[in-house]
């Protein structure tokens, strides 16, 4: 008999779990509690996420069907949809919210040595948001439009390992360009983002904060040009420019020079970049602007990996709650993967770690698996089917 740990639980032995009581004791998650602690909340969360559970009563049944193996798994006290329904509610969601800080900050430091596609100095983040929808009928706080309820996840996407460095939730009608206002700002970092975000008066309070944009241009932009340096055209360059905002309010809000650089894409056509650093190659624009589309994949993947298109509770809080201990789970895998140095990739991981979670293998030679072996060598004393 396998006397080891549990898959579950050599896994939640990568958590700090002095950082989880700690974070717990700041917000006082414990309080009045006599069963169902934030830790057992926790586990039953992390549970459904890394096996796609659908509702409180499918977590409540898989969990039951293990009921022996529970103790050894770490929880304390009784599984019951009721009660883990009251715990979403009721736990103040700033706990996971502080805890996945807390795992970022720790994975941060294992990718920090990943190198990225454009050799640079400082840091380069991404920025953007994904929607996800909402019943407003259900979920009567999430404002987007009329007859549509909505909120948003805004996220920093550190490419250093692809961690997400802030994030922060609003509902649906808020503006992405808002936003910019809460960014928490590197000097000498990289920020890249879309048109939806191109504000001069934030992007100038950028610039004095010592650090770099790189936007697409919107068409309507009014500039005059100040000076053209060549480019290499046959790398797809056609321009780059430094200009001056002519606009009647974006003169007042960018007063100093721009770069503009235009750059011929196969696929999309002529794209026209605008940043504050005239220091790089022309070419490192767009090749940093390219690298921004890893966010994307970010919210791909939490989105088809991850419980994010249904919900465990109605409220702000449960609603925060899940998300915040998804993105504990997404940060946990990527340490996982750091850790024990695998090749798989993060979806591979996730997928084997949901159907192995109640084995007693050593989680290495769970997640050790060849994945590409050789062809099986022809047996020739077996015999033929068809003559």
């Amino acid at each position: 008999m396998n006397a080891g740990q549990y898959v579950f639980s050599q896994l939640l032995g990568f958590l700090p779990r002095h950082e989880f009581d700690r974070c717990v004791e700041h917000y006082k998650g414990n309080y009045r509690v006599q069963s169902f602690s934030c830790w057992d909340q926790f586990l039953c969360m992390a549970f459904a996420q890394l096996t796609e559970r659908q509702s409180l009563r499918d977590i409540e049944i898989c969990l039951r069907s293990h009921q022996s193996s529970l103790y050894h798994l770490g929880f304390r006290g009784t599984i019951s949809r009721s009660t883990l329904a009251d715990a979403n509610e009721l736990r103040d969601y700033r706990i996971y919210a502080e805890f996945a800080k807390v795992l970022i900050d720790r994975a941060k430091k294992l990718y920090a040595g990943d190198s990225l596609e454009v050799d640079l100095d400082g840091a380069v983040y991404a920025f953007d948001s994904t929607t996800i929808k909402l019943c407003l009928s259900l979920f009567r706080w999430a404002h987007f439009r009329n007859a549509k309820g909505a909120i948003k996840m805004h996220t920093l996407l550190d490419l250093h390992g692809n961690l997400p460095s802030f994030i922060t939730i609003t509902t649906g009608n808020v503006h992405d360009v808002n936003m910019l206002d809460y960014l928490p700002v590197e000097a000498g970092a990289y920020y890249l983002m879309d048109r939806a975000y191109v504000d001069f008066v934030r992007f100038y309070w950028l610039h004095q904060q010592l650090a770099y944009f790189v936007t697409r241009a919107k068409s309507n932009m009014l500039y005059s040009r100040i000076e053209s340096r060549p480019v290499d055209h046959s790398t797809g360059l056609r321009s780059d420019q430094s200009i001056r905002l002519t606009g009647r309010l974006t003169t007042r809000a960018y007063p100093i020079l721009l770069r503009r650089v235009t750059f011929r894409d196969s696929e999309q056509g002529l794209l026209e970049f605008l940043s504050n650093n005239f220091n790089v190659p022309a070419l490192t624009i767009p090749d940093l602007y390219r690298c921004r589309w890893r966010v994307e994949l970010f919210f791909k993947w939490i989105k088809q990996n991850l419980c994010f298109k249904r919900f465990y509770g109605n409220t702000t809080n449960a609603v925060q709650s899940q998300i915040w201990i998804a993105v504990c789970i997404y940060v946990l895998i990527m340490i996982v993967r750091k850790e024990l140095q695998l090749n798989l990739s993060p979806t591979e991981i996730h997928r084997v770690l949901s159907l192995a979670l109640f084995d007693k293998d050593p989680i290495e030679n769970v997640l050790k698996i060849p994945f590409h072996q050789k062809e099986n060598k022809i047996i020739f004393n077996q015999l033929e089917l068809f003559n």
